[in-house]
């Protein structure tokens, strides 16, 4: 019995030493929570869904639209830089599709706001040339020009839904209603209805980009499966 205690007094010792001499000692180097490069996939999501989001809410009428120069900073920084990050660090983990869908979106947005700072800036020189044309602002042409772009981008974003037929549910939704927003917004420049109602489906797919985003975080830190991340294979 008392060699027992020995025993005992001299471990106790022993952890005591141990734990002093760690409290002196410097802490360990914090270990990564998983190898190579993160998941980009969800800041791309965001900054897409996001900055349509706050688009659309002019289109579908629920905002002023003055609110397009605010709009108009988050499509630069978020919706275009962002994206367009998260497309390079697609790229260069390997996946073609992602990487070539952010980079493009984010250019995309860059070019929006570069448009509106063109238009804006020689509306506001026009203003002060009185009888002169300007060369971004009524042109009875730009709405023909407008309408091929978008019509262009909606091709564009139709040959990205192919692929999701055999990816998943969220992104076939996200893709699917950006294809017939960018259709809506070509005959939007000729109807201030087709505008509201591009605006509404903008929203739809906007939002249905930010789910998938916090699905897909969702599922790689809490491993909840969200409805529409499982994978499909319609063809």
């Amino acid at each position: 019995m008392a060699q027992h205690d020995r025993d005992v007094h001299s471990i106790d010792e022993k952890r005591l030493r141990m734990a002093e001499e760690g409290l002196h000692s410097s802490p360990a180097a914090p270990v990564p929570a998983r190898a190579g490069l993160a998941n980009p996939a969800p800041l791309g999501l965001l900054c897409f869904g996001m900055t349509t989001v706050m688009l659309m809410f002019i289109d579908a009428g629920w905002s002023e639209d003055p609110a397009i120069i605010a709009v108009m900073c988050y499509a630069c920084f978020y919706g275009g830089f962002g994206q367009m990050v998260a497309g390079v660090f697609e790229l260069i983990k390997g996946n073609t599709f992602a990487g070539t869908a952010f980079f493009s979106y984010g250019a995309f947005w860059m070019a929006f706001f570069t448009n509106n700072v063109l238009t804006r800036n020689a509306a506001a020189a026009v203003a002060s040339m009185p009888g002169a044309t300007p060369a971004f602002f009524g042109s009875s042409h730009f709405h023909v020009g407008a309408t091929l772009i978008y019509c262009l981008w909606g091709l564009f974003t139709f040959c990205f839904f192919v692929p999701t037929l055999r990816k998943n549910g969220c992104l076939m939704t996200i893709f699917g209603s950006l294809t017939i927003t960018f259709f809506l917004l070509a005959g939007a420049q000729w109807s201030k209805r087709v505008t509201t109602a591009a605006g509404y489906v903008g929203l739809f797919c906007g939002a249905s980009a930010i789910y998938t985003a916090f699905a897909e975080i969702w599922h790689e830190n809490l491993g909840i499966l969200a409805p529409g991340l499982r994978p499909v294979r319609f063809i």
